[in-house]
C-alpha cells in the first residue's frame, strides 16, 4: 500500500492478521464490575437514574452487564441508551504477531483490495494497537464511557475479515505520527473514519 503525502510516496508494509474462527455477541453482558446502581450514579449515566429508579428499582444491585442482558432478552429497548452506537454488535478476535512490526509504532491502516478503508495512528506498538485494542472487544468498550472507534473498527472488520488487510508505517516521532495521520485523513476521507 502506497499512499501520497505531500511531495513524496508512503510506503506501507503489510502485516498479517490472524483470526479466531468465532464470533462475540453480548459481550457488553460480561460487565459486572459494577452494580446498576454504581452505575447511575456515575455522571455519564446520571440522567438515567430516575427512569431506572421508577421502573427498575428490583435490579439496582445487580451487575450491570446482567441487567443490560436481561432488557435486551425482554426486548426492552431501554438498554441501548447504555450502549455506544456500536455496543451491541458482532465481534471477532484477531491479532497480529509479527516480531518487527509488533514492537514498531506509526500509522496502520486497513484496506481491502487497493481500496482504503481507515487510517490510524499508533503511539505505542502496534501490536499492543491491535491485540489489545481493535482486535478484542472488551465490555467496558461497548458502554457510553467505553471505546466506541474500538467497537466500530472491530463490527466493520469482523463482517470483511476473510478479505481485510493491514499495512503499517513506522514513524518515531509522536507530532510526525499525529501530523501525517491527520493530513492522510483529510486528504483521503476513508470511509471507516467517520465521526460519530
Amino acid at each position: 500500500m502506497i499512499l501520497r503525502y505531500k511531495t513524496q510516496d508512503l510506503v506501507f508494509s503489510e502485516v498479517k492478521l490472524i483470526f479466531s474462527n468465532k464470533t462475540f455477541s453480548n459481550v457488553f453482558a460480561d460487565k459486572n464490575n459494577k452494580s446498576l446502581l454504581e452505575t447511575i450514579n456515575s455522571i455519564k449515566y446520571k440522567k438515567f437514574e430516575s427512569e431506572v429508579i421508577n421502573k427498575y428499582t428490583e435490579f439496582l444491585d445487580w451487575p450491570l452487564g446482567k441487567f443490560i442482558l436481561k432488557l435486551k432478552n425482554e426486548h426492552d429497548n431501554f438498554y441501548l441508551n447504555f450502549l455506544n452506537k456500536y455496543g451491541d454488535k458482532t465481534y471477532c478476535h484477531f491479532k497480529i504477531n509479527d516480531e518487527f512490526y509488533g514492537h514498531e509504532k506509526g500509522i496502520y491502516t486497513y484496506f481491502i483490495d487497493s481500496n482504503l478503508k481507515y487510517i490510524g495512528r499508533s503511539l505505542d506498538p502496534f501490536k499492543k494497537r491491535v491485540n489489545y485494542g481493535y482486535g478484542k472487544i472488551h465490555p467496558k468498550n461497548c458502554y457510553i464511557d467505553g471505546q466506541a472507534t474500538n467497537c466500530h473498527l472491530n463490527y466493520l472488520i469482523t463482517k470483511v475479515k476473510y478479505i481485510i488487510k493491514f499495512a503499517v508505517l513506522t514513524l518515531n516521532n509522536y507530532d510526525e505520527i499525529k501530523n501525517i495521520e491527520k493530513e492522510l485523513i483529510f486528504q483521503y476521507k476513508p470511509e471507516w473514519n467517520l465521526q460519530f
